[in-house]
């Protein structure tokens, strides 16, 4: 059992562990330990725009320092460039620090390879043994650089997955959830021509997600009638996912977005090997639209990693997870929100279609998610009340639908999905009740 990491990396409450400075020191030392066959490797380190980044940025890069690395400080930045800026800066590894969509007292730490892609469970773990106990040779001295001008590269390179195609006359309502693409989205779209109603793009260190971006999509919804907006485009707080509403105020999320671009990917041929990756919690609705139209539907466990890992695995180039995190593998290596905004953003103004009517390629089954919180994570299979609530709805289900039990890989929450016909949200609740009773804070 993985102490440290989860489904996203590490993950808590800023100050308190694993979350504190003792434990970030060390992620900057084991990193460069796990390099060590690189002469002063070169670090990568990024930030969302919460206040306790200043922290754990300068504990970083006192670890990364203190085991003879370089590390390259860039700033509040997406995380997806800062996949893309270990590659262009041809860097040995890549570290967020931000806690994605999480409220703004909780932080994280993400690592990305020498590729831009997140590392593999046997990686991590070796840097977790570091971590948490081998004594390290702290015989060199190396040193720390800001680059002021990385956003630069980072916006050419997401206009340039869509060929800096126009956008001229789409009006975007842009929710940046005061987070780490709050300065950054609104030049991309911007610059491609689009009018761009930029929302919650003012962060003070403790706004981050509240109230706004992917997890609020009320609040785009509002602005796009409001405004008679073409499309609202929600950013979670590290700006590697995505929520659309289109112009009615509709939500349109990953399932839709997955659906839409895998038929647009195979009618212009580039769908390779006919296939789009997702995980478990995607709605049977996407499973249908992809097979009547003769796409194969592969299904991994959560985490846009594992969606990641599948698709290298296997040389397929697109998938996803219903939460809006989407990784278009010919253009980046992890899920990028802005990157796939300007993909379906390019489908709209090709087509001459309204996302409403792009959304129609699928049917959603009903779908009800509900979380609880826990004060440990037991095993499932040993709560025996929680087991007999999951027996009796999937019975009440039977073979229309289905129901998904799993505790979150970044929270200490419990994650009941039912979906079919019938009384689901009734369905959800008897489970939370078992799960309150037997592990419940």
């Amino acid at each position: 059992m993985r102490q440290l990491f989860g489904t996203d990396g590490i993950r808590g409450k800023a100050n308190v562990y694993p979350m504190n400075i003792e434990v970030a020191t060390k992620v900057g030392q084991a990193v460069v330990e796990v390099l060590k066959n690189k002469q002063n490797p070169k670090i990568i380190i990024g930030k969302d725009t919460r206040l306790s980044g200043y922290m754990f940025e300068h504990a970083i890069t006192a670890g990364v320092t203190s085991m003879g690395g370089k590390a390259i400080l860039v700033g509040p930045m997406p995380t997806p460039a800062i996949a893309h800026l270990t590659k262009s800066f041809n860097a040995d590894a890549g570290i967020v620090i931000s806690a994605s969509h999480n409220p703004a007292e909780d932080n994280g730490i993400k690592i990305f390879d020498s590729n831009g892609f997140k590392l593999d469970d046997k990686i991590e773990e070796q840097i977790e043994e570091i971590i948490l106990g081998k004594d390290l040779q702290l015989n060199k001295i190396g040193k720390a650089v800001r680059i002021k001008n990385a956003s630069g590269r980072y916006i050419e390179f997401a206009k340039s997955s869509i060929k800096n195609y126009s956008l001229e006359g789409i009006k975007i309502v842009l929710d940046c959830a005061n987070g780490a693409a709050y300065n950054i989205a609104p030049l991309v779209f911007s610059e491609l021509g689009a009018e761009v109603i930029v929302l919650n793009n003012n962060p003070d260190g403790e706004n981050i997600n509240l109230n706004c971006g992917s997890e609020h999509p009320d609040i785009i919804r509002n602005a796009v009638i409001k405004n008679n907006a073409n499309i609202g485009i929600a950013l979670d707080g590290d700006a590697d996912r995505v929520i659309v509403v289109d112009e009615k105020g509709e939500e349109v999320n990953g399932d839709k977005i997955m659906a839409i671009s895998a038929l647009e990917l195979k009618r212009k041929g580039l769908l390779k090997n006919n296939t789009v990756v997702s995980t478990i919690m995607s709605n049977l609705g996407l499973k249908k639209c992809l097979q009547e139209n003769g796409i194969n539907l592969i299904q991994t466990q959560v985490g846009d990693r594992y969606v990641t890992e599948e698709m290298r695995k296997n040389k397929y180039i697109f998938g996803g997870e219903q939460s809006g995190h989407l990784i278009f593998l010919d253009y980046a290596t992890t899920g990028d929100g802005i990157i796939s905004a300007l993909q379906l953003l390019k489908i709209m103004k090709k087509s001459g279609k309204k996302i409403s009517e792009l959304a129609e390629v699928m049917n959603t089954i009903p779908q009800y998610i509900k979380n609880v919180e826990v004060k440990e994570k037991k095993e499932l299979n040993n709560l025996e009340i929680t087991k007999q609530a999951i027996s009796d709805v999937e019975k009440s289900l039977g073979a229309n639908g289905r129901v998904i039990v799993r505790y979150s890989g970044t929270q200490n929450v419990a994650r009941v999905m039912i979906e079919g016909e019938g009384d689901i949200e009734s369905f959800a609740n008897k489970i939370v009740n078992a799960i309150k009773e037997e592990v419940g804070v």
